[in-house]
């Protein structure tokens, strides 16, 4: 359980999690269409584990709890004439659903988007209270 969170603490850590979201989707597009000589040095697409983490008095933000591979099986290929070919003339090409990543970085961006606009709001009123304080 952390200590207790701030609006700025939530926001900055929710922006910190779709980060390390943007840059996994963005090495999967990197590496999406990618061949291999084997089935198991293939590239297989990174997705971002995230956990809760518990305030006091029931706040509650995001961490990255781990970044696993997903378990879709590459696409064997016969490609005899490709350089990295098997024995038996195979490639395999990385498994990555590009459509689906195209998808994820939208909706990640959107989310960053919403903790800039939440951390900046924030700030405004924080700054306004000051102000009437004065």
């Amino acid at each position: 359980m952390a200590s207790n969170l701030s609006i700025f603490d939530i926001s900055g850590r929710a922006m910190a999690a779709q980060l390390v979201r943007l840059n996994t989707t963005a090495s999967n597009l990197a590496n999406a269409g990618s061949v291999s000589g084997s089935e198991a040095s293939a590239y297989r697409a990174m997705k971002p584990v995230f956990r809760t983490v518990m305030g006091e008095a029931g706040s509650a933000t995001v961490a990255i709890d781990q970044v696993t591979q997903s378990h879709l099986a590459p696409t064997k290929r016969h490609d005899p004439a490709h350089p990295l070919a098997d024995a038996q003339g195979n490639v395999w090409e990385a498994a990555v659903d590009s459509a689906a990543e195209l998808v994820e970085m939208v909706e990640t961006a959107r989310q960053y988007h919403n903790n800039v606009q939440v951390l900046s709001t924030a700030k405004g009123l924080v700054s306004e209270t000051l102000r009437l304080g004065q």
